[in-house]
């Protein structure tokens, strides 16, 4: 609905849903990626590449599992978010990467390569 501001709101589909769109639109193609639980820990299987994935909930925890080389994760972190691991350690994390703000709404992505993952904040950043 079309409000007096001629604001279209979104109104039939969640962030995440919308996320997919663009991503769809932007020629990015991408697969699901399911939690293994409601308290939202993702892990990224397989063997190789991995490709893209949107998380379908907010992220508390991230595991690129044993025998993934690469991959790009895109997620919003959880308010209890506890971070990223690459087969089960603590993940090395490339310098320049953003700090993640578990603020519930912000767009990252969480890419692995050559062993260490990068997080960038897709979301745009009002800078002060």
């Amino acid at each position: 609905m079309i409000n007096n501001d001629r604001i279209v709101p979104i109104q039939k589909m969640d962030l995440l849903t919308m996320i997919g769109t663009v991503l769809t639109l932007a020629g990015t193609s991408y697969a699901v990626l399911a939690s293994s639980d409601i308290e939202g820990a993702f892990s990224v299987t397989g063997t190789g590449a991995a490709g893209n994935k949107l998380a379908n909930q907010p992220v508390k925890s991230l595991d690129f599992a044993s025998g993934v080389t690469s991959g790009t994760v895109y997620f919003v972190a959880d308010y209890d978010y506890a971070g990223i691991t690459v087969a089960g350690a603590a993940a090395t994390i490339a310098d320049g990467s953003a700090t993640v703000n578990p603020d519930g709404v912000t767009l990252y992505s969480a890419a692995l390569a050559s062993g260490e993952v990068t997080i960038a904040a897709v979301s745009p950043v009002i800078s002060a």
